[in-house]
């Protein structure tokens, strides 16, 4: 059958507050963007007994056979939800590994929205989160590619035409395990995000928020905090911020020549990290 292309794009945390813990995890709010780094997916149905997942591209090395995709296949499989139906999946994979960058839960979110808009699987909201949330805390928010809300009681608001911004990506070669990153958290914070509203999207609101999860992680890789006030300034970033539990550092510029500038001057000083430039979609 032809082969679908998808664009399967990098989730952002513009800010993150960790309020409090249940049994098994964190409880998170987040105010989640999308830029238009993207890793590539073509998909088909085949006829074969099995699904066939492949990754290549330059983040491509040591995914495993326990990767997101397959993980999604394996419980569609399990509750007869492909009536059988078998599919080739590649991905090409721009996006960086342990980045913060939602990388594979996006891949995941990505095939399985195909899946449902194609009819291949039909499902209500609720199961479609359920599944969702057996793969990845996060796999549900990229069911669509759209800005939204995160509240600490899992209830996510989407907001339409908010403002773009462009970027300065910046990761170091290595990366950051979210497990380890919060297994440091001690403290919690009052949500602030419980009614969400599309100012908060805005610089006005965004300068004045966080990362809760950057004290940790910088106490514990000095290079991320080093690259961070650097960023800070060069060519007067709106704000600086880290996402997810990193080790990706953003920087957020309404300039697009400000942007770029801001990447060649990071570039001479730290030649060998992974750097690009990007913008909010």
């Amino acid at each position: 059958m032809r082969i679908i292309k998808l664009k399967s794009h990098a989730k952002i945390n513009l800010a993150l507050n960790i309020t409090g813990k249940n049994k098994l995890l964190h409880k998170i709010e987040s105010i989640v963007g999308f830029i238009d780094l993207h890793d590539v997916i073509s998909i088909n149905e085949i006829k074969t007994n099995e699904h066939k997942i492949s990754f290549y591209g330059k983040f491509s090395k040591k995914i495993g056979k326990k990767n997101t995709v397959e993980k999604l296949f394996a419980k569609l499989d399990e509750n007869s939800l492909l009536n059988k139906k078998k599919f080739r999946v590649r991905i090409r994979k721009n996006i960086p590994q342990k980045a913060g960058l939602g990388g594979g839960s996006m891949n995941a979110a990505n095939v399985f929205n195909y899946l449902i808009k194609k009819k291949y699987v039909k499902l209500g909201q609720k199961k479609i989160k359920n599944i969702c949330d057996s793969i990845g805390s996060d796999v549900f928010l990229g069911i669509d590619f759209v800005n939204c809300i995160l509240s600490s009681n899992s209830r996510i608001k989407k907001f339409h035409d908010c403002p773009k911004y462009y970027t300065v990506c910046v990761k170091p070669n290595f990366g950051c395990s979210t497990k380890k990153i919060y297994s440091y958290v001690k403290t919690f914070s009052l949500p602030r995000f419980s009614t969400p509203k599309k100012y908060m999207f805005y610089p006005k609101f965004l300068t004045n928020q966080r990362n809760a999860l950057e004290e940790i992680v910088f106490k514990n890789y000095p290079k991320l905090k080093k690259i961070a006030s650097f960023l800070t300034v060069t060519k007067k970033p709106i704000f600086v911020r880290m996402t997810g539990s990193g080790s990706t550092i953003i920087a957020y510029y309404n300039s697009l020549k400000n942007c770029k500038i801001a990447k060649a001057k990071f570039k001479r000083k730290f030649k060998n990290y992974w750097c690009i430039t990007s913008k909010t979609i």
